[in-house]
């Protein structure tokens, strides 16, 4: 019997390591979980969260989530983020390919005095894996998601990946 409970806990333990998914694996390298994670499914009917895409500009003009404001990474500026959302309080959801530049800015807005800030685990990149939908531009609903770079655009496994945000035609 206690041979027994050692395999099943050693099984359980294999299936546990062997069964992250390789998002996992790059959030548990790249993040420091500094801003709560929300996970697809919890994400998913909230209609209360304002959504922020932290990506680049080409990457949100390829395809974002219906009615995502675009704050950006590098250029983000949080006096933009004050003008549109004067609610400390309100649930905000930052996103990007996975959840590592989306963090980043999850930790500015809650240095901003943000209450309620969670980064979205797996970015649009889970989201799109998820069979969930994302839309162009022009809003209309696309199959097309930024990959950011041939490394990462392994984590995306559905959909159609882009890599040059200039040879999308819309």
């Amino acid at each position: 019997m206690k041979r027994y409970l050692l395999f099943s806990i050693f099984i359980l333990v294999c299936l546990n390591v062997y069964g992250q998914s390789k998002i996992d694996k790059a959030l548990k390298r790249w993040n420091k979980e500094s801003v709560p994670y929300i996970k697809v499914e919890e994400l998913k009917n909230n209609t209360s969260a304002v959504l922020l895409d932290t990506r680049k500009r080409e990457e949100f003009e390829v395809s974002h989530f219906e009615n995502a404001i675009w704050v950006g990474h590098n250029d983000f500026q949080i006096d933009q983020v004050t003008e549109k959302i004067v609610s400390k309080d309100q649930e905000i959801v930052v996103y990007c390919s996975i959840g590592v530049r989306s963090e980043n800015i999850g930790e500015k807005l809650m240095k901003a005095g943000y209450t309620n800030v969670r980064n979205l685990y797996g970015g649009i990149f889970q989201w799109k894996n998820d069979g969930l939908p994302v839309f162009d531009q022009n809003g209309i609903e696309t199959q097309k998601v930024h990959a950011f770079n041939k490394q990462w655009g392994k984590l995306l496994k559905k959909g159609e990946k882009v890599f040059d945000a200039a040879t999308v035609s819309n």
